[in-house]
Parts: structure tokens; C-alpha cells; sequence
């Protein structure tokens, strides 16, 4: 070995210090360990610190020749040369471009270790732009190392991950990812995050996306490189789609972003001609201080012009000429720095040009003391604010400003202070002070005041100006005062989509959803279009009526405007439907949202959990923490709740303690009523009332209530004697406490509790709610309640009670009639069973609806143990799905042989089938649902 490389020719002309000594006899050993010298790290062995220093700088500074010559003289003054300086020598020639040199090197040696492969591994992976065939050579060495070599590491997989992306094979990247699996590095971030780079550079993005979600830590440099491949995939919705998801998914994961990450995002933009999303990303990069990077500024500017925004894209690069004016050295005037301020809301950038006025002694100019007041103002920096007003002249601008910032800060009497000032001193008001102002009323919830704002409005006559009248709107709808809120309503002389929208809500929020479809067609009469939250306020309106046609008719209306896509909206949906009893169309539409946020999680876990399909909400939930999406206190009472109903004891008990050792979430009452109903409900009633017992929280009227209808259905009378007192110290007029002492009592026939209790009842001055059901056919609704008879249909409606209660006792149905709570005779008690408010309303389902469509009745209480034991025979003999909402979650009933059970309704279709309703609800003689 050491004859041919002796053999390798060096060539010096005027050699430096360095090469002199290294080719010099008198060379001394102490030049490399002296402390003045740039090599004095030093490995084991003496003989190998005098080489190598000098390797290591060939190595930084790419100094073949250097290299060369140091290797030569480890050659003539070292008979066997360490493997540590031969390896060295291998990376040396790598780092020098010599390929040959560093393989004639390897081939020579007559130990190798792991080092000395990863070493002429990296070497090959290094030079693959220089040398034909490196690729294949290198992983032919691969093969030999795997046949020598029974262990590898990370460093090894690193340049042939490199090999494999610098070769374009696809099944060769596979194949290491596979060996990566087997040894156990594919969990290892260096090696994962050099997979996806490989499966995103190749094009195989979903491969890519799923490697990228398993890693337990994601860099910057990672997650943009998931963004630039979704943008890489050209003009397709889902790629856009996914590349918002993996935005939001970034900010959500607390990562910081960096310029490249912002130019993506802002690209993205343009692309989808979303100014809504350039805006959002703008205000990103003001809030973390990356506007004025030239890369982003640059961006910002050609977002803002290719979305015909011009003004925006002015704003963006006079702040970048602020600060090119700066670098100059030239001084800012008063005009400048008011422009400046009217231009950022970088709360950094204010504070610097606040300096700027105050060393170019501009402060006192009242037009930058005014912008200064505005900047922190809209900052919320109230503080900073206050100190600037009080020392400055007292005009309307500043007032303003201090207003608007005040109301922002939740501090509105400050607002109201400030404002009745203005008014003692004389100082006239404008639109915008009476909209602030009007504002600050209804978020106080100060009506008083709000109608005095509302009278100088209408004395000023600012009560025409749209933006003042929607205030007052706003105000007397957030106050409760509908009335008023409609005479206000009806004085706008041409709402525009936020008014109309306001009163929607306002119906909503007061109870009056019936009216907010009204209120609707109005406006689509009137030609205004509604926006996402018009939308996604009527699909609350939906759920709130438990009225599925109109929910379906509103998603309708969505998918023609192209609002289906928007997450506010799709979330709004998926819990119209899960509300309102088909948690198959909830389910179907949720898997559809291409950007799900928590909250679209959550309205499906909590939806399923409602419908008591426990184990998928549990697995639902294991879905969402898989993709890194960290659950709130909201997730939690679905997953608790989907314990409850699935009887998982256990299970509850060790979510309720991952909430706060895992998340860092407390567990709040709503969190232990939902553990202790999983224990009531599994028969531990005792255990269940303990921790009631032991909580640090004050146990609320709920807990007590479902710990008191679970000692009803386990017959203990002894512990639900102790709640019901519990209870009725809590609430001493809950009907609630009385009907189910009572009730458990006649269960035990005591009828002389039973007596007892309803004494103390009418004592109380008590009175029983009534049950009743109802249910939504041909778009009206009908309530029915226990042996009802004022129905149109009643006669026919009780035959056909008596022909389902025969049908289904030759299915095998028996009456449990220990829910009939009256000491009468058995076949009077089965006959008051057969007409509870539920039997009923399926009854009529079955008679008003055609063959094979499910049937949803909602009662006020909760159904009882024989009602929802006929159901299931129901559903059986006539082959109809059931949906039955009581007061506490749905019971769904479905014959397991029935054929709808396979039936999958694509997308399309669906979409189909909404878009088709779109003529009933536009239609100008369109009314909501009545009651009958």
C-alpha cells in the first residue's frame, strides 16, 4: 500500500511555510502541539496529533495539495499508520474532490471499521456530480458493507439517502427506508427527515406527508419543504388544500416560521387569488417582525399587485423605503412619520419610529402624537397610549383612537367615560365615535346607555350612516332586546350582508330560530348574498330546531355559493347533522373538510359520543393526536362522554388524568360529571357518589341528577335517597329530583314513598315538566305527548300504535311494565305504555314517510327503558332506522340485516341531492316548519 501511494506525484513551485515543513527533514513534532498553533487538538496517539491538524485544515479549506502532502509524509515517518488517520485521509480526499485517491485509500486498508465506510460512502455521495456511475459504485459498497459490517448507523444512511436522490430510483429510496424500518432509524429525525425529502423531490407527496407525520420533531427546514411540495404540485385544489392544512398545522404546532416559509404561503396565495389568506399571512409576518425582510417584503408586494390591491402593495413598500430612508441616514419629518405610522401595525416598528419622533423632536407635532395614539391603540398598549393623550391638545382623532382602543382592550367604561367627557365639554361627535361607542354598550350589555347613544345618534343624525346603525343593532341584540333590535333593523334603509346577518343571529342567540329563517328569505329576496358566518349562523339555527330538512336545505346553499369548503362552515355542518340525528351525513361531510381545526374534531367526537358510538369516538380521537393536533378541555368531555355510553370505566379514568399530565388541561366539573355518569351508568353508583364526595370542585346540580337516575335504574333506593336530598339542597325546585325519587320508589313498589315524595313535591309547589315528542314530516313539525289524542290523525294514528305493538310481540317484545309507576293492574299497566309520546311519534313516522326512510323523533325527557327496548323490534319488523333524542343523547336503532346498512352514497350524489332543495328554499313562498 504504501508504494503506490508514494507513487503520487506532487508537484511544488514556491511551496508556503506549511508544505516547506511538512517536506523538510528537520521537521519538529512540537510545531503541531504548541498552544500557538491552529492544530492543536489532538486524538489519542501523539504520533497521530502531528498529522492530524494538518488534515483536518486541508479537509476546512479543500487544500488538496496540502492534503496530498501531509499524507505523504504520514507515509515515510509511519510504518502502519492508525485507521483513525486513514480514515481522515478517506474524507479528505472526499472533501477535496479526488474520488480516486480517497477509494485507492479505502481499497488499501487493511482494518476497516463502520467510520471508514460511512467515510467512502460520503465520498461517493459527494462527488456523484463529477463522477459517472458514483451512484452505482456506491451502492454496490452498500452491499459489501451490509456483507462485512453487521451494524449501521444513522451516518451510514445519510449519504446513501443522498445516493438515492442524487440516482432518481425510486424503489432504491423504498428499499432503504425498508432497511431503516428493520434496524430501527426510521423513527430517528435525521434519517426520517432526509426520507421525506427524497419522497417529496420524487414527487410522491402522500408517502411523503404520512413519513412527515410520524416524526416525533419537525424543524422549519422540514415543514417547508412539505409546503414548497404542495405548491410544486400545480393548480389542484386538493394540493392547495393540503398545503393550507400543513400551514395551519405549523402555526398550530408553536414552530417558528421563517422568510422561505412566508414566500410559500404568500405564492399559495396568489395562486388561489385569496386576498382573505395574503392578509392573514401578512399579519403574521408584522407580528413576528418578517415584513420588512426583503425575500417577504418582495412577496407581500407581488401578492398585493397580482390580487389588484395596489394600495396595499404601496403601503408595503413605503415601509421598506422608510427604512431604505433611514439606512441613507437622512432625517424623517413629521409627514413622513405620520404616513409611516397610518401604514404598519407592527408594534415593534411604531415603538422605533415613536423613537424617531422624539430624536428628530416631532413628537409634540400633534398629526404624530394623534398617529402615535392610533398605533398603540390599535396594539392595545393603552398604557403607552394614556401618557401620549393626557400630554398632548384634546381633539376628536385622539378621542377616537383612545376609544377604539379601549373597546378592543375590554375595558369599555373607560370608553363610556371618555365619551360623556366629549359630551360635557361640548365636543362634537362623529359616525365614528357613536359606532364605537354603541359597540362598547353592547359588549357591557348596557342598554341604558346604548339607548342613549341611539337618541343622540338619531338627534345628530348619524342614525342613517350604515356603520352606526349597524351598531345599534348589534347593541340591541347582544342586550336581549329583540324588539327594539327589529324596529332598529327596520330602519336601515339598504342593509347591507353584516346587518342582515347581525339580525340572524340575534334571533338565534334569543331563542327565536324560527324567525332567523324568515329573516333569511328576506334577504334573499332582497338580493343580498350571505357570507360564511351567515351560513354557518343558520346551520346553528338548524341544530337549535333539531330541523334536519332546513339543515340540509342551508348545506345546499353552501355548496352553491362554494362555501362548503370553508372550516367554519364545514365544522358548523358537521354538528348541524350530528345534532339533528344523522350522524352518517355528519361523519361523511367531516371526512370531506380539507382544513379540519379543533373545532371540526371536536363537533365530531362530541357528536358520535352523543349518538353513543363510543369506540368511535375513541378511535376518532386516536386519529387526531396520530396527526398532532392537540385536544382542549372540549375534546375531553366528548371523549369522556364516549366513555360514559360505552361503559369504559377504566378508560375514563385514564383520559381524565392524561388531560392534565399529558395537556396540561385541568379537569373542570363538566369533565368528573361526565367519569361519574360512566360510573353510574356501569352499575358503581357507590363509587360514583365518593367522587362526587372527594372533589376539590363544588359538585353541581347535573352530577347529582345523572348519579340519582342511575340509582333509578340500579333500584338503589338507599344511595338515591342521599342524592335526592343533595340534590334538592342544590335546586329545591327541580321537578326532576321529586319524579325520579318517586319513580325509583314505585320501582321498588313502596307506594307509600311514592306518596311521600309527591306530597313533598306539591309541598314544594312543584310541578311535574310534561314529556312530550315530536317529530318533522313534509317540513312541519308534530308534538305529541302521552296518550294524545288531538291530532287530526289520532284515530288513525292509536290503530296503527295497536298494530305495531302486535307486530312487534310476535317479534318477541315484551312490556317491562315496572316503568308503569302506578299501583294498577298488569294489563293496565301495559296499556299505559303503549302510548308514551315516543310510541306515538314513531308511529306516525311510519304512517306519513315513505318505506325505508329513517325516522327522527326528539322527546323533552328521557325515554324510558321500555320505549327504547320496543324500538328495537320496531326497527327490526319494519326495517327503518330510528333515531330517538332524548334529553341526555341519542339512541339509534337499525336492523343489522337491513340492506340500507351497505348502501354509500358518493359525494356526489349527495351534492346532488342538496343542491336539488335549493328550489323550495329560494322560492319566494317558502315558510320554516310549523307546529301542529
Amino acid at each position: 500500500m504504501q508504494a503506490s501511494l508514494k507513487a503520487i506525484p506532487f508537484s511544488f513551485h514556491r511551496p508556503p511555510r506549511f508544505y516547506y515543513l511538512l517536506s523538510s527533514h528537520s521537521f519538529s513534532p512540537f510545531l503541531l502541539t504548541s498552544t500557538n498553533s491552529p492544530f492543536s487538538s489532538s486524538p489519542s496517539s501523539s504520533s497521530s496529533s502531528q498529522w492530524f491538524g494538518f488534515l483536518r485544515h486541508a479537509i476546512s479549506s479543500s487544500d488538496l495539495r496540502l492534503g496530498k502532502c501531509t499524507h505523504a509524509r504520514i507515509l515515510t515517518s509511519e510504518e502502519n499508520p492508525e485507521r483513525f488517520l486513514i480514515n481522515n485521509l478517506i474524507t479528505m480526499y472526499s472533501k477535496c474532490g479526488s474520488l480516486t485517491h480517497a477509494r485507492r485509500v479505502f481499497d488499501k486498508m487493511p482494518e476497516r471499521d463502520l467510520v471508514s465506510w460511512n467515510s467512502i460512502l460520503a465520498a461517493y455521495a459527494q462527488s456523484y456530480e463529477h463522477v459517472i456511475d458514483s451512484t452505482e459504485e456506491g451502492f454496490v459498497l452498500f452491499r459489501s458493507l451490509r456483507q462485512n459490517v453487521v451494524f449501521t448507523s444513522r451516518m451510514t444512511l445519510a449519504p446513501l439517502l443522498k445516493l438515492c436522490l442524487c440516482s432518481g430510483y425510486v424503489w432504491a429510496s423504498e428499499a432503504v427506508h425498508g432497511y431503516a424500518c428493520k434496524i430501527g432509524l426510521d423513527s430517528d429525525e435525521f434519517v426520517a427527515g432526509g426520507l421525506v425529502n427524497i419522497y417529496l423531490k420524487f414527487g410522491k407527496v402522500k408517502e411523503g406527508r404520512v413519513l412527515f407525520e410520524e416524526m416525533p420533531g419537525r424543524d422549519v427546514v422540514l415543514w417547508n419543504l412539505m409546503l414548497k411540495a404542495y405548491l410544486d404540485m400545480g393548480f389542484k385544489e386538493e394540493a392547495y388544500s393540503s398545503l393550507l392544512q400543513c400551514f395551519a398545522d405549523m402555526v398550530d404546532s408553536n414552530l417558528e416560521c421563517d422568510s422561505v416559509t412566508f414566500v410559500l404561503v404568500l405564492s399559495t396565495a396568489v395562486r388561489l387569488d385569496s386576498l382573505a389568506l395574503g392578509k392573514q399571512v401578512h399579519s403574521m409576518a408584522l407580528k413576528l417582525g418578517f415584513d420588512l425582510m426583503l425575500t417577504v417584503a418582495n412577496s407581500l408586494i407581488n401578492m398585493y399587485c397580482k390580487l389588484r390591491k395596489v394600495g396595499y402593495a404601496r403601503t408595503v413598500f413605503n415601509m421598506c423605503l422608510f427604512m431604505e430612508l433611514l439606512r441613507c441616514g437622512l432625517t424623517p419629518d413629521h409627514y413622513t412619520l405620520t404616513s409611516v405610522l397610518k401604514a404598519t401595525s407592527s408594534l415593534s416598528l411604531n415603538k422605533q419610529v415613536h423613537v424617531h419622533a422624539i430624536k428628530t423632536n416631532n413628537v409634540g407635532d400633534s398629526f404624530v402624537s394623534t398617529a402615535l395614539i392610533d398605533a398603540y391603540s390599535r396594539n392595545k398598549c393603552m398604557k403607552e397610549a394614556e401618557v401620549l393623550f393626557s400630554r398632548n391638545s384634546f381633539d376628536l382623532v385622539a378621542c377616537n383612537a383612545m376609544m377604539s382602543g379601549y373597546t378592543q382592550s375590554n375595558d369599555g367604561d373607560k370608553t363610556l367615560k371618555l365619551f360623556a367627557l366629549m359630551h360635557k365639554q361640548g365636543d362634537r361627535s362623529d359616525d365614528f365615535t357613536l359606532a364605537t361607542v354603541v359597540k362598547t354598550c353592547g359588549s357591557l350589555f348596557a342598554m341604558n346607555q346604548g339607548k342613549q347613544v341611539h337618541a343622540y345618534a338619531i338627534k345628530s343624525g348619524y342614525n342613517l350612516d350604515l356603520w352606526v346603525s349597524s351598531g345599534v343593532l348589534d347593541m340591541y341584540v347582544k342586550c336581549g332586546d329583540m324588539k327594539a333590535a327589529h324596529v332598529a333593523f327596520n330602519c336601515i334603509a339598504a342593509p347591507d350582508d353584516v346587518a342582515w346577518t347581525t339580525m340572524i343571529s340575534g334571533c338565534i342567540e334569543n331563542g327565536e330560530e324560527e324567525r332567523a329563517f324568515h329573516v333569511y328569505s328576506q334577504m334573499r329576496l332582497m338580493g343580498v348574498l350571505p357570507d360564511e358566518f351567515t351560513i354557518a349562523t343558520l346551520a346553528k339555527a338548524s341544530s337549535c330546531l333539531t330541523a334536519l330538512e332546513q339543515g340540509r336545505q342551508i348545506h345546499a346553499n353552501a355548496l352553491k355559493l362554494n362555501f362548503s369548503g370553508d372550516p367554519f362552515v364545514g365544522t358548523s355542518l358537521v354538528d348541524m347533522y350530528a345534532k339533528c340525528g344523522s350522524i352518517d351525513d355528519a361523519f361523511s361531510l367531516f371526512k370531506r373538510i380539507e382544513m379540519r381545526n379543533i373545532a371540526a374534531w371536536n363537533a365530531m367526537l362530541v357528536g358520535l359520543a352523543q349518538h353513543g358510538e363510543g369506540k368511535e369516538a375513541l378511535q376518532l380521537f386516536e386519529q387526531m393526536r396520530s396527526l398532532g393536533i392537540k385536544p382542549d378541555k372540549v375534546t375531553f368531555i366528548g371523549v369522556l362522554s364516549a366513555c360514559s355510553h360505552s361503559g369504559l370505566v377504566s378508560e375514563a379514568y385514564k383520559q381524565i388524568k392524561s388531560m392534565d399530565r399529558d395537556y396540561g388541561i385541568k379537569p373542570e366539573i363538566e369533565h368528573y360529571s361526565c367519569l361519574a355518569d360512566a360510573l353510574g351508568r356501569a352499575g358503581l353508583v357507590r363509587e360514583a357518589e365518593k367522587l362526587i364526595e372527594s372533589m376539590s370542585l363544588e359538585a353541581s346540580a347535573s352530577m347529582y341528577r345523572a348519579l340519582l337516575a342511575a340509582c333509578r335504574v340500579q333500584g338503589d333506593t338507599e344511595t338515591g335517597k342521599r342524592v335526592a336530598t343533595k340534590l334538592l339542597e342544590l335546586e329545591p325546585s327541580d321537578s326532576s329530583a321529586y319524579v325520579l325519587l318517586s319513580n325509583m320508589y314505585a320501582a321498588a313498589s313502596k307506594w307509600t314513598e311514592v306518596k311521600l315524595a309527591r306530597t313533598m313535591m306539591r309541598g314544594q309547589n312543584v310541578k311535574k315538566d310534561p314529556g312530550f315528542s315530536w317529530i318533522e314530516v313534509k317540513n312541519k313539525i308534530h308534538l305529541f305527548v302521552v296518550d294524545d289524542r288531538s291530532n287530526p290523525q289520532a284515530e288513525l294514528i292509536y290503530r296503527k300504535v295497536k298494530d305495531v305493538i302486535r307486530d312487534i310481540k310476535q317479534e318477541g317484545y315484551v312490556p317491562e311494565t315496572d316503568y308503569t309507576l302506578v299501583d294498577v293492574e298488569e294489563e293496565e299497566k301495559e296499556r299505559a305504555l303503549y302510548y308514551h309520546s315516543e310510541k306515538l311519534a314513531v308511529a306516525f313516522g311510519l304512517m306519513s314517510t315513505p318505506p325505508a326512510t329513517p325516522i327522527r323523533v326528539i322527546k323533552n325527557l328521557r325515554v324510558c327503558g321500555d320505549c327504547h327496548n320496543a324500538m328495537k323490534y320496531i326497527a327490526k319488523v319494519y326495517g327503518r332506522e330510528i333515531v330517538l333524542r332524548d334529553a341526555n343523547r341519542f339512541h339509534r336503532f337499525k336492523d343489522e340485516t337491513m340492506s340500507l346498512r351497505n348502501i354509500k352514497w358518493s359525494s356526489v350524489i349527495i351534492d346532488w341531492i342538496l343542491l336539488n332543495q335549493l328550489a323550495l328554499f329560494e322560492s319566494a313562498h317558502y315558510q320554516p316548519p310549523t307546529c301542529e
